[in-house]
């Protein structure tokens, strides 16, 4: 058994998969999706679903690891913004080089900040500095840095 990814449903899967790329270094995996039929209707429980997105290869797990799927379909419901307390999936976390140089990429790539940067100890496991932010879409990120003990 293995992770094989996590799922982003979009308003517009195009700008958000890019926001990814530049921001994370995510990597296309070939082919573009463009699904539709009743295989479709009977897997997802929707009827005439449509939708269209691509894979992205999330980095650091070489070129078998999870990836990250980001579709819109032909309609999309509304939700409520996400809220890091809300039940249900919660946010993506990211361990990046530097939280603050990449929460101002996230920003300067139509993201929002939306905590405060901490730096916190966390007895016999390491230094943690790490930060709350939105994709594009509202989607919460987590961007977090150890330095291990």
């Amino acid at each position: 058994m293995r992770f094989a990814h996590v799922n982003i449903i979009s308003e517009d899967w195009q700008p958000l998969s890019d926001f990814y790329v530049h921001v994370f270094d995510c990597e296309i995996v070939p082919p573009q999706r463009d699904q539709s039929g009743k295989w479709l209707d009977r897997g997802t429980g929707l009827k005439n679903a449509h939708l269209k997105g691509v894979h992205l290869r999330l980095p650091g797990h070489g070129s078998t690891g999870p990836t990250l799927e980001i579709y819109q379909y032909d309609e999309v419901e509304k939700n409520l913004s996400p809220v890091a307390n809300r039940k249900g999936y919660g946010h993506i976390a990211f361990e990046v080089p530097g939280v603050e140089e990449t929460l101002e990429k996230v920003i300067r790539n139509g993201g929002q900040k939306l905590g405060e940067i901490i730096h916190r100890n966390i007895e016999g496991v390491g230094n943690l500095t790490f930060t709350y932010a939105r994709d594009p879409e509202g989607n919460i990120l987590e961007l977090q840095s150890w330095k291990r003990d």
